[in-house]
């Protein structure tokens, strides 16, 4: 199974990977307690929780002995879990995430972007030893913003089959604005869902160290997300009716122009 990526939105921006069976402990920290996410708010215990991994989902428990901690689907209708003081091992049934704690200031939370989940073979009868079950080389969820913005940075190609630039960060939360599921998207979380998709989904090569820049080596990373996307059919032309619609002019897709021969 693949792991398990948590994102703390900090300055700069913590970003920590674990394999099935691996932990992070989170929570003020001290000398004398450390933590794997420091969360500093006077409210959070030093050690106020930790996250296991499982094959295919976390467990998340809770060491406060008086406050609870809620768990939310940002990519749901509001959907969350409540997580009660000196829980230990709730199981987690989201794909992305959001941890929140109480505090005296502006909230602490942090993303979680769960393991794949597991499917049984399409028209199989479900019995059977679960290490025999086939699968999914790339199981990307179609109704998850990672998608979304994997299919913005695939737009260009699809619409014109000439080599265009891959969009940027900023132009991919341009273009997504105006979904009702990205009002609240910001570049941090692009590139969040940028490396999710690069590190655990379509699992590419890491780009060649020796590119000079952050931005070359992420530009890289996105290049090879839109060419696996594109090469196995992950993103299609009938994807991009998931996009919000254009208001300027824009060049039709391929089967447009072709209809318009």
């Amino acid at each position: 199974m693949s792991g398990l990526l948590i994102h703390l939105p900090q300055d700069p921006p913590l970003t920590v990977r674990l394999d099935a069976g691996e932990v992070a402990r989170f929570g003020r920290g001290s000398d004398t307690v450390p933590v794997d996410l420091r969360l500093d708010d006077p409210a959070v215990s030093r050690l106020a929780g930790e996250i296991r991994v499982a094959d295919d989902h976390w467990l998340l428990s809770n060491y406060s002995t008086t406050q609870s901690y809620v768990v939310e689907n940002p990519e749901g209708a509001g959907e969350y879990l409540r997580v009660p003081p000196r829980r230990v091992g709730a199981p987690i049934p989201f794909e992305f995430a959001r941890v929140v704690l109480p505090t005296r200031g502006a909230g602490a939370s942090f993303q979680v972007f769960a393991p794949d989940h597991v499917y049984l073979d399409p028209g199989g009868s479900g019995h059977g030893r679960w290490g025999a079950q086939t699968l999914t080389a790339y199981s990307l969820d179609e109704t998850a913003t990672y998608f979304l913005v994997l299919v913005a940075l695939c737009e260009p190609r699809l619409r014109d089959e000439s080599a265009l630039a891959v969009p940027t960060t900023p132009e991919i939360v341009e273009r997504l604005r105006s979904h009702p599921q990205c009002v609240q998207l910001t570049a941090r979380a692009v590139s969040s869902h940028i490396d999710y998709l690069a590190e655990e989904k379509l699992r590419i090569h890491p780009p060649d160290t020796r590119e000079p820049g952050r931005g070359a080596r992420r530009n890289g990373k996105r290049e090879a997300l839109v060419g696996i996307a594109l090469r196995f059919g992950l993103v299609a032309e009938g994807h991009l009716q998931l996009l919000p619609a254009r208001a300027a002019t824009r060049p039709g897709t391929a089967q447009e122009r072709a209809e318009c021969r």
